[in-house]
């Protein structure tokens, strides 16, 4: 079931690029961003509203130790900005890659290193030659003949 979530996931993060940029040219970034950001707000009110207000309250986000952790909001702000800034200039597939390649480092580097109270896994060159394979992909696909 993960993988099928991660699969919907990648292919919904493509979508939404391309949508973005899109609006983007007309509205501009920030605008476009803001957009984004509070229509997602209010489905997440919505679904939360229907499926768990009577579990968890917007409280129990003042009772989370690691308060940097609720940056994600923040960064996923960035997150759209940049998507949109590298979709219009490297194109969709192109920057997805990119996208993707620096995503798989990032996860393996903070997975190794146990960063941001992540469980710790050991070094395995398999996985250090997967991350050099995928990057080895942009250069693949960026190769012209």
């Amino acid at each position: 079931m993960g993988m099928i979530l991660a699969l919907i996931s990648g292919t919904l993060m493509s979508i939404q690029g391309v949508f973005n940029t899109e609006v983007s040219k007309e509205s501009g970034q920030w605008v476009t961003n803001t957009f984004v950001q509070f229509t997602g707000f209010l489905v997440c009110l919505l679904i939360w509203f229907v499926s768990e207000r009577t579990k968890h309250g917007f409280l129990e986000l003042f009772l989370v130790e690691k308060r940097y952790m609720l940056f994600g909001g923040v960064i996923g702000s960035f997150i759209t900005f940049t998507v949109i800034c590298s979709m219009a200039g490297l194109g969709p597939a192109k920057a997805a890659l990119f996208i993707v390649v620096s995503q798989i480092l990032a996860a393996y580097l903070i997975e190794l290193f146990g960063i941001f109270g992540v469980e710790r896994s050991p070094f395995l060159w398999r996985k250090l030659f997967g991350t050099i394979l995928a990057a080895g992909g942009i250069i693949l696909f960026q190769w012209e003949t």
